[in-house]
């Protein structure tokens, strides 16, 4: 599998093409798509355009961008004028943004040649890519078993060689936790740091962009090309993009690593076992392992399957079959509404929906939601004391290793729990990242995840790359 700088420096000297390496990237497609199913639109022949016109420019001496020939696939609730954006929800199904996300514009304009749109869980509700309206993505280490979710797609993208990376969006840990269960890197960058400007809105508040990559240097480099400060987005932090690259060399001796003592129960011990190897090749490194507690982060799921929902009541509101989008005609305006809903919504979606507007509803406000957003506030003070003592926390990523389809699609419950180690952060804000840490059960991949306080990336980055290089 070729790499984000190896990919960069042979375009940019002439050894290689842009149209060679996407030409190595579309077989890898044609070969193992059909039975993935990590895209729900492969663009080759815009692919081969750009690449060809990346070419041509490097040929005419002009200077090429830092992801010069990159193939690279997008999640599929990112807009890209003119091409289908679907969130995997037929609600959506041929809808062609008139512009693009801030994060394509910034890819494009650094070379980066986008191969496809990514299979997800129906906007973004999901934790195994099995809600997608348009199928199952399945894990390429082993087919009979989930990719994780809700960026299924992006994450088995870039674990199969479909493309050298991918974005998706983090709203509960969904980039952390496909990135884990493939046995690839994703990173959660602090609220604010990369535009959501076109990104298709689940959870406002708690919704963020990052990349898949195949290692921790890959990461770096392309959380450098997407962040920084957009004016389009009122959420973005008015600050330049922090460099990542610089400090992966620098090691940890010094550091303090933090182990949480109060983790939520349910841990596979496969995974807990990769976990204390992590901190043992950290403290061979010359890190100090401090225990810390987290007394609220019992409360997060709770909070955050509260907080989620009621702002995706909100934010999904807009999807009438007025606007934009499919429409079921009915006798009257609100019987078009419930029709246009009722078919274009998959169930989980619905779920949430009803969730999210049972606890804004009049008289369940304050018991509900009020409450969760003071829990909000308690983890956020928790992890405040947490990071007074420590540089960065160890968690595991994911409470197993990837499960086989159909095991928890009976009990959302189940299915909800998978999340309780990355939503912690995202309730906070704060940036986490997935590294792939050894194998667990089955000789699946174990992600370990490495949490930082708000703007603590190069921290974060600092440790992730030493636990890659013990390995």
């Amino acid at each position: 599998m070729q790499k984000i700088v190896d990919i960069v420096a042979g375009v940019t000297s002439g050894s290689l093409t842009a149209s060679a390496v996407v030409e190595e990237h579309l077989a890898r497609i044609k070969a193992r798509e059909g039975e993935i199913h990590a895209f729900n639109l492969v663009t080759a022949d815009q692919a081969r355009a750009d690449a060809e016109k990346i070419d041509a420019d490097i040929k005419a001496g002009k200077k090429p961008g830092a992801l010069a020939g990159v193939p690279i696939a997008l999640k599929d609730n990112m807009c890209t004028r003119g091409v289908e954006t679907t969130c995997s929800s037929k609600i959506l199904q041929g809808w062609k943004p008139p512009y693009d996300a801030t994060v394509v514009t910034k890819l494009r304009d650094a070379g980066a040649v986008f191969v496809g749109k990514t299979n997800l869980d129906e906007f973004a509700m999901g934790s195994s890519t099995e809600n997608s309206a348009f199928g199952p993505t399945k894990n390429p280490l082993d087919t009979s078993r989930v990719p994780g979710g809700s960026s299924g797609g992006s994450a088995a993208a870039v674990s199969a060689g479909f493309a050298a990376a991918s974005l998706g969006s983090d709203t509960g840990g969904s980039i952390r936790q496909p990135a884990a269960l493939c046995g690839v890197v994703g990173v959660k960058p602090t609220y604010g740091t990369v535009s959501r400007y076109g990104l298709v809105a689940f959870a406002s508040s708690l919704d963020q962009i990052g990349p898949f990559t195949s290692d921790v240097r890959d990461a770096a480099t392309l959380l450098e090309v997407i962040s920084g400060h957009d004016p389009m987005d009122s959420t973005s932090i008015p600050q330049d993009a922090t460099s990542l690259v610089s400090v992966l060399d620098r090691g940890v001796a010094g550091m303090r690593i933090g182990r949480v003592t109060d983790l939520p129960e349910g841990c596979e011990p496969d995974v807990l076992e990769r976990l204390e190897a992590a901190f043992d090749a950290l403290r061979k490194a010359g890190a100090t392992i401090v225990d810390v507690k987290l007394p609220s982060i019992q409360y997060c799921l709770t909070a955050y399957y509260l907080i989620a929902p009621a702002e995706a009541s909100s934010n999904l509101a807009r999807y009438d079959g007025v606007r934009y989008g499919n429409r079921v005609d009915a006798a009257d305006l609100n019987a078009m509404y419930a029709a246009t809903r009722e078919a274009g919504f998959g169930e989980e979606v619905k779920r949430r929906i009803m969730l999210g507007t049972y606890a804004l509803s009049a008289g369940y406000y304050d018991a509900y939601y009020g409450k969760a957003l003071k829990v909000r506030r308690l983890i956020s003070d928790d992890f405040a004391r947490a990071y007074e003592k420590t540089d960065v926390i160890l968690t595991p990523t994911s409470p197993s290793v990837a499960f086989k389809f159909g095991s928890k699609t009976d009990n959302p419950l189940a299915m909800y729990l998978c999340d309780v180690f990355t939503i912690p952060t995202n309730l906070a804000g704060h940036p986490a990242m997935s590294v792939p840490f050894g194998t667990g059960a089955d000789n699946m991949p174990v992600g370990v995840q490495v949490l930082a306080t708000t703007l603590g990336e190069q921290a974060m980055f600092k440790v992730a790359a030493e636990l890659e290089r013990s390995l």
